[in-house]
């Protein structure tokens, strides 16, 4: 009887990202270790759906709006939460240089944010696509891996045709300094911020080219079936939530956790 495939790979799709096909979601850590150990400079990110899209949730919610209502409304929205936090961060807050430092705050802090989370390890990304139970799901889950040496080395040659320009059509990766963002520490996250209103598949589009041939965007498609073991596993690897949001929140999860998956 043949064996079923661990997984396939397509990457003459024609749209800059290679599509990975895993039959489990157990060959996650032989396609890592096979196939992505050496490539050190890929950041990740897991859904729950394999159909959302890689953007993040403020330009979810302005969409639809002009390109000065947008611009409008994101730098209100910065300003309004710079006050907001007066007095919250605690006794002697370090100064915040850069809009992207008080946005890397405010996205941990539950606030809509023109950053998506990334993080350097793939298992914790499989553990973001399976930690969540709700509703909707689809049939698959999905990690994204995104080259990060790819993607910066393009947004040069940008930057130097577009001279002089605010913001030329990049992808920003944030790495803030501060110590105020525990989370950010223990997930070893970061952020990439893109064009307003452009998703990062829609970037790769326009600014790759279509015959690339390194898969600097991979979407792996995770079947959705066996989650709880998926879980405990990642478990044993000291992967949930009690060690990737160190706070009360995070404690809260975990043994909710626990209470509902048997032998977590």
């Amino acid at each position: 009887m043949a064996r079923t495939q661990r997984w396939t790979i397509d990457s003459k799709l024609g749209h800059r990202m290679w599509e990975v096909r895993l039959s489990s979601w157990r060959w996650c850590h032989d396609f890592v270790l096979q196939k992505m150990l050496d490539y050190t400079h890929f950041v990740w990110r897991g859904h729950r759906c394999d159909d959302w899209k890689l953007e993040p949730i403020l330009d979810r919610v302005l969409s639809g709006k002009s390109t000065a209502e947008r611009e409008r409304l994101t730098l209100d929205h910065l300003a309004e939460f710079k006050y907001a936090v007066r007095g919250r961060r605690g006794s002697h807050p370090v100064h915040l240089d850069h809009e992207n430092d008080w946005w890397a705050l405010g996205q941990h802090n539950g606030l809509l944010t023109p950053l998506l989370d990334w993080t350097s390890s793939p298992f914790a990304a499989l553990y973001f696509a399976f930690c969540d139970n709700k509703e909707p799901q689809t049939k698959r889950r999905v990690v994204y891996a995104l080259s990060r040496i790819g993607v910066e080395r393009r947004c040069k040659e940008l930057a130097k045709a577009h001279p002089g320009a605010s913001r030329p059509p990049i992808i920003e990766f944030v790495r803030p300094y501060s110590d105020e963002n525990a989370r950010l520490v223990n997930q070893s996250g970061l952020f990439t911020r893109s064009p307003a209103g452009v998703t990062i598949e829609q970037w790769m589009q326009q600014h790759f080219p279509a015959d690339d041939r390194h898969g600097s965007l991979l979407k792996i498609y995770i079947p959705n079936d066996d989650r709880d073991e998926c879980l405990r596993t990642l478990n044993r690897m000291n992967i949930n939530h009690l060690t990737l949001f160190p706070d009360l929140y995070g404690a809260s999860y975990f043994c909710n956790t626990r209470l509902r998956i048997p032998k977590y």
